[in-house]
């Protein structure tokens, strides 16, 4: 799926659509506004989308995350809305340390760091050494505008994201993480005909650029494909891992998670 597929998200304050360009400078507007009636504190706007190193897509998150929040509540949420099948491992981590990173860490160092109960310094090495955001950190502790984090579920069949803190408000959230936008069901058509959307896709020729079927065509494709019926259907689903692994759509959101319908 190429980056020019069209991609626009609502925004939850005012209910307006825009495209994935303009939906966080707008967003921008409606929390300047709220900084005049929240509470004081530390927040931050997130774009969240898949990593382009490893391919883009259209799908996004706009998020609006309180600065006590803790990773850990920032990395359940991105399973509940985009990504758990078989409750696979997860991290977050800053590219920049671990691209830029040489040799290891001393392990006896760090052993002798947790004997003595210092958790902090040796989460500081491990995150030194390895790139790695500890998941107890809190968002005010990690978090900074321009900021840009990497952050991978199943280190399998891996989904990779791309998470950048846009801006930084002097206020509380309304609650931890608060969903502000989220693209719309993305217009991915049928591979088969190029005419209705796509509901299936064939994960048994998931490397093949028809291997997104409409309902009509998913029907001739399970004729000629055996796999298919057995265990290769999976529903086309709004998120970067839809035809991944076990992955059947989020448990929240769950309104969005259905195909694009045609207009």
């Amino acid at each position: 799926m190429k980056e020019k597929t069209k991609s626009e998200g609502k925004c939850l304050f005012c209910s307006k659509t825009f495209a994935k360009a303009g939906i966080n400078r707008h967003l921008t507007k409606h929390l300047e506004e709220k900084i005049l009636e929240a509470k004081p504190g530390k927040s931050f706007l997130l774009k969240v989308e898949s990593n382009p190193y490893y391919g883009s897509t259209g799908h996004f998150l706009s998020l609006w995350i309180d600065g006590e929040t803790k990773m850990k509540n920032l990395d359940t949420f991105l399973r509940d809305i985009w990504l758990e099948c078989c409750g696979h491992l997860s991290a977050f981590a800053d590219p920049v340390k671990r691209r830029q990173r040489t040799g290891g860490w001393d392990y006896f160092e760090a052993q002798e760091l947790l004997e003595q109960g210092k958790i902090t310094e040796y989460e500081k090495l491990m995150e030194d050494a390895k790139g790695e955001i500890p998941m107890s950190r809190k968002a005010k502790d990690v978090l900074y505008k321009d900021f840009k984090i990497e952050y991978e579920y199943d280190f399998g069949s891996t989904t990779a994201l791309l998470i950048t803190v846009l801006h930084e408000y002097p206020i509380k959230a309304d609650k931890k993480i608060v969903l502000v936008s989220r693209n719309e069901p993305l217009p991915i058509l049928c591979g088969e005909c190029g005419k209705e959307p796509a509901t299936e896709v064939c994960i048994a020729h998931s490397w093949e650029e028809n291997s997104l079927f409409c309902d009509k065509c998913a029907k001739k494709h399970s004729k000629k494909c055996s796999d298919f019926e057995d265990y290769a259907a999976m529903p086309v689903i709004n998120s970067p891992r839809f035809g991944t692994c076990g992955y059947m759509g989020g448990i929240m959101d769950t309104e969005r998670d259905g195909v694009y319908v045609k207009q």
